[in-house]
């Protein structure tokens, strides 16, 4: 049986996948990153192993997210692409007719803009936690209610309280006050869903059009509230994938069975890297006045990549 594993790796969750032949998902993980590339990536492949057919292959290997360079060494990437085009790439083997991908993470979000199949246009916010899934979870330790429930209570409100989404410091301030006026707790919580999706809008997806088909993938997607909350502001059906957490990691599968098409042998190390004892550490560069940050990776002393450089020097390198 053939495969190929596709892994995306974020400040907040770090998610693998394998697709076989048909591009169908064999299985996934989503775990989150803790802080910890590495060890989440290598802990990741342990867990996947164990979920996988024995006889399974792994013809490709693709990675993307935040920690795209450093995963694609611990895993031996075929491919390594940002997210943008590992999202577009997998919401378009979804729904080929998709028009406006909406991804919202625990710490960051995206639009992506795509016509007849390719993305013209995109924008990120990886600044203010406002528009992200980090503000729902501390808003919902805050009122004591699972995350995993906000879905459903949000589904009840009547009255939604209109709260401040700007700024998480104003939204929870807001939120404070409109509890001591008596608000019952689902319309509190959809007025949250909805202070997301206006800062949502009015930031990332300032001066965009968004057009029918929609996908709304990352892990705010299982948030029901949130779905809602975007569907009766855009006047517009919402789509949200099987496997809406794990899209980027699928994206990244795709594109290493693309690139699989092309070559004879992968890169990949197999599953027993997740034993390996990696090191990173960094360096600044005195080359120039840019004063680069450089990353390296390496193993019993031995380098195996560097990035972060803006010329290259570094990466281009031979140790």
């Amino acid at each position: 049986m053939i495969g190929y594993l596709g892994v995306d790796v974020g400040s907040v969750s770090t998610n693998l996948v394998v697709i076989d032949e048909e591009t169908n998902v064999v299985s996934y993980i989503y775990r989150r990153t803790m802080g910890d590339p590495i060890h989440a990536v290598q802990n990741g492949l342990r867990e996947l192993k164990e979920l996988l057919p024995a006889e399974i292959v792994i013809n490709g290997a693709g990675t993307t997210g935040s920690a795209r360079y450093l995963s694609g060494v611990v895993v031996g990437a075929d491919i390594v692409k940002n997210e943008i085009t590992a999202h577009a790439v997998a919401a378009s083997h979804v729904a080929p007719d998709v028009q406006t991908v909406l991804e919202i993470g625990g710490q960051d979000s995206k639009i992506i803009i795509l016509r007849e199949g390719v993305a013209v246009d995109f924008a990120m916010n990886t600044v203010c936690a406002a528009g992200t899934g980090s503000f729902l979870d501390h808003q919902a330790e805050r009122i004591g209610i699972p995350i995993e429930e906000f879905g459903n209570y949000a589904l009840k409100s009547q009255n939604p309280a209109q709260i401040a989404g700007r700024c998480t410091v104003f939204a929870e301030s807001d939120m404070i006050h409109k509890q001591q006026m008596g608000y019952h707790v689902e319309d509190i919580i959809y007025g949250l869903c909805q202070s997301l999706v206006r800062n949502y809008l009015n930031n990332v997806a300032k001066g965009k059009e968004l057009m029918s088909p929609i996908i709304f993938q990352g892990g705010v997607a299982a948030n029901l509230g949130i779905k809602k909350a975007f569907e009766e502001t855009l006047g517009m059906e919402i789509m949200i994938p099987k496997h809406y957490s794990v899209m980027g990691a699928i994206g990244a599968a795709l594109l290493a069975k693309e690139k699989a098409g092309n070559k004879i042998e992968s890169s990949f190390k197999g599953f027993s890297t997740s034993d390996i004892d990696f090191k990173t550490s960094s360096f600044h560069c005195k080359g120039c006045s840019n004063n680069c940050e450089i990353v390296k990776i390496e193993v019993d002393g031995e380098v195996l990549a560097r990035w972060g450089g803006r010329c290259g020097k570094w990466e281009i390198e031979q140790t």
